[in-house]
């Protein structure tokens, strides 16, 4: 579920975002003009996602029995939880499920369990990585430390990135196809609207000195 605005939420919006975002258009590197469409489709949709959360803002979740993936006939869903009764209590967010997650982790909201098997070895990692230094939008300022609260280091490396600093190649193009970060952001976590959760950290400020450059 995605909080989006009404002018979001026509099929004709919907139609022209599946024709933009279509693996077979967005891979045609030889058409620019398409390239440069797509990145005003995404800067206008982060300006959106990125607004802030009004006092007054109500965050509203369809039913199980309405959100056309449950059998609204189905006796299961009297034993089943509708979401604003599960997520109405957690930290708001404005994209998404509208649920800031790592705020409820850290607020301790909820607590996951870390393992399922006794000798799984958990591991927390607290290191940042700097990505995009070469690049006119702001540096990503990558938080280990997040991520690991939730995942095993296993899930990213070293298929999706290799645990060697600057040995990365990102690219927009693969993660709005649902590769690299794109594996998670706009499946499973926040999605790729909230431009400024990532590109988060100022050039024009001194660079954080804990942190590890990458690429």
């Amino acid at each position: 579920m995605r909080a989006t605005s009404k002018w979001l939420s026509g099929s004709s919006f919907r139609n022209f975002f599946d024709a933009v975002f279509h693996k077979e258009f967005v891979g045609r590197r030889s058409d620019k003009l398409l390239r440069r469409r797509v990145l005003v489709l995404v800067a206008a949709l982060a300006l959106v996602a990125q607004a802030p959360i009004a006092a007054e803002w109500v965050r509203h979740w369809l039913p199980l029995a309405k959100d056309g993936i449950h059998d609204p006939k189905s006796p299961a869903l009297k034993v089943l939880q509708d979401p604003a009764a599960a997520l109405s209590r957690l930290p708001a967010d404005r994209v998404g499920n509208q649920v800031n997650w790592v705020a409820a982790l850290e607020q301790g909201v909820i607590n996951p369990r870390t393992n399922i098997l006794p000798e799984t070895k958990v591991r927390i990692l607290d290191t940042d990585i700097l990505l995009n230094l070469r690049g006119g939008t702001p540096i990503v300022r990558f938080p280990h430390r997040q991520h690991t609260l939730w995942l095993d280091c296993s899930n990213c490396h070293e298929h999706l990135f290799q645990s060697k600093a600057g040995a990365n190649k990102f690219s927009m193009e693969r993660i709005l196809q649902g590769e690299q970060c794109g594996v998670c952001h706009g499946a499973v976590s926040f999605p790729l609207t909230a431009c400024a959760r990532c590109h988060n950290t100022p050039r024009d400020k001194p660079l954080p000195a804990a942190a590890v450059r990458g690429s």
